[in-house]
């Protein structure tokens, strides 16, 4: 393309966002090519590349955590925590539709209409279970509101308008992350003060410290860091630990350019280039600045009240031994091929460990007829970061699921696809894709230091190929977006990877407001 298209003031627009005119380029060329979709070869199934453990092994794996673990560091690290007006979109819109809203109405209307009504009345009707609703109704009583007579009349709009907007709560302005989740007996808590639980739990060191590290909004970011000085001191007393918590933000310098729908730069009114967040796969860059030993991945909307949460921790714990257990291995045979001369035998084990234990399948192209290009290969494929992944069984929750993909050279591994990656065009891809028996909780533990205790650049094992095309809008113009390798599909794409099978227990996700009325997620 012609780089004349940039002017003095586009290239200022750059250099302030931290972000190169090669880079720009390349984005919009990747526009031209349009999405590159991944080559399914076969879904990951039990003993095709997801394990699963036995009752011995499960304690085993435990035990290997909690007699290893202690000593190194350890974080948790939750990743983008955004506003959560899409855990309330339909409550928004009819909020914004509706002058009133009453459930005698609404319920003669669910019977012949869509599921929103239907959703609807299942909100009304569990308002006083949500572990908000003790302060929804503190609010509205200052201003004189009896929120409890309003819910018996079956009036709903002003619940509502109190709930989402800054007449009340503004709840759908906070971050999902400050939202109450859990009700208990002596108070409620968020889904911030469940990731500090779970942590006390199962990353901490053996000085009591508990590190975890969360990725927020700009805008957000000083009311987490006032939330936790409001609870640390309560939560470090019940549980025996000190937190050590730090927030970041998406850098503005992995934001990509938009284009029109002619894959031109897209510009706003007065004339400046629009750039757009480029999703949760520019978080690599956060979690590369981590320095532990051991990082568990977590998303924020999927924590459990504490009935759940001993069961949780044990298969958190197992994922945890599986990763120390293999990088055990790993390191004992990457120092054993750089030694020196290496015999076949030992060639033979390191080989069978890869294609056994790591999924590691070569291209048929590959020569590696001679003992050096087995060793060559082999110390390649160790040395890399290394990923326990959880996977429970599909139930149809959105997300990725794991699959074998094949390579343009043949080689095949195993990968967390998500549906937007797969051609929607192929009627073999989507019979693949649609026939998984299992699927992505981001239930993750990482270890990213080599045998030699050095950091891995986690920037060196991104496929920067694997990106998302969208369309979206800006002023009513049209335009497309991109959007970098998700952080478990693409960025993690060159890892050593495990699956191992979870169960379901452990996955409880909340993306809509009614999720919280879930069974999992009540006290009774």
């Amino acid at each position: 393309m012609n780089e004349s298209i940039f002017d003095e003031k586009d290239m200022n627009q750059m250099k302030n966002r931290g972000i190169s005119l090669e880079k720009v380029i390349s984005q919009i060329k990747m526009f031209e090519k349009g999405t590159p979709y991944v080559n399914l070869n076969q879904p990951c199934t039990i003993g095709n590349g997801i394990r699963s453990v036995t009752e011995d092994e499960l304690k085993k794996l435990i035990s290997i955590f909690e007699e290893y673990a202690p000593k190194k560091r350890l974080t948790k690290f939750v990743p983008a925590s955004g506003a959560a007006s899409r855990m309330f979109k339909i409550l928004l819109r009819f909020n914004n539709e509706f002058s009133m809203i009453q459930r005698d109405i609404i319920a003669s209307e669910a019977q012949e209409e869509n599921g929103d009504r239907l959703y609807m009345i299942t909100f009304m009707d569990g308002i006083r279970k949500f572990a908000f609703y003790d302060d929804l109704k503190a609010v509205m009583a200052g201003d004189g509101i009896d929120s409890e007579a309003l819910v018996d009349s079956g009036q709903f709009k002003e619940i509502i308008d109190y709930l989402l907007t800054r007449k009340g709560l503004s709840n759908a302005q906070l971050p999902k992350g400050l939202l109450k989740f859990h009700n208990y007996h002596d108070s409620n808590r968020t889904a911030f003060e469940e990731h500090l639980v779970e942590a006390a739990d199962y990353a901490k060191d053996e000085n009591g410290i508990c590190n975890l590290h969360f990725t927020v909004s700009p805008e957000h970011k000083k009311k987490f860091e006032a939330f936790l000085d409001r609870v640390r001191m309560r939560y470090e007393q019940d549980y025996g630990v000190r937190f050590r918590v730090g927030f970041s933000v998406q850098e503005k310098s992995t934001d990509t350019i938009a284009v029109d729908l002619d894959n031109k730069p897209f510009r706003l009114n007065d004339g400046a280039l629009l750039f757009r967040p480029s999703g949760h796969g520019a978080l690599i860059e956060n979690l590369n600045n981590l320095q532990e030993d051991i990082i568990f991945i977590k998303n924020v909307d999927n924590v459990a009240p504490d009935k759940l949460n001993e069961q949780i921790f044990q298969w958190k714990k197992m994922l945890g031994g599986y990763l120390i257990k293999t990088q055990q291995k790993i390191f004992s045979y990457i120092k054993r091929l750089c030694a020196g001369t290496v015999n076949t035998e030992l060639l033979q084990q390191a080989f069978k460990f890869a294609v056994n234990e790591l999924c590691v399948s070569p291209s048929a192209n590959r020569n590696l007829r001679s003992n050096q290009a087995k060793k060559d290969f082999l110390i390649s494929v160790f040395n890399r970061p290394i990923r326990v992944c959880g996977m429970v069984k599909n139930t149809g929750e959105p997300g990725g699921g794991p699959f074998w993909v094949e390579a343009e050279d043949g080689s095949l591994s195993i990968q967390i696809v998500e549906n937007a990656q797969v051609n929607p065009e192929s009627k073999e891809q989507q019979e693949i894709l649609s026939s998984s028996s299992h699927s992505n909780p981001v239930d993750i533990v990482c270890a990213v230091r080599d045998f030699k205790g050095n950091s891995f650049d986690l920037r060196q094992y991104v496929d920067t190929g694997a990106v998302f095309i969208a369309h979206k809008s800006k002023d009513g113009n049209k335009l497309k977006a991109l959007e970098l390798p998700g952080l478990w599909n693409g960025a993690m794409a060159y890892w050593n990877t495990i699956f191992v099978e979870v169960p379901l227990i452990t996955f409880n996700p909340v993306k809509t407001v009614n999720d919280l009325l879930r069974k999992e997620h009540q006290l009774g």
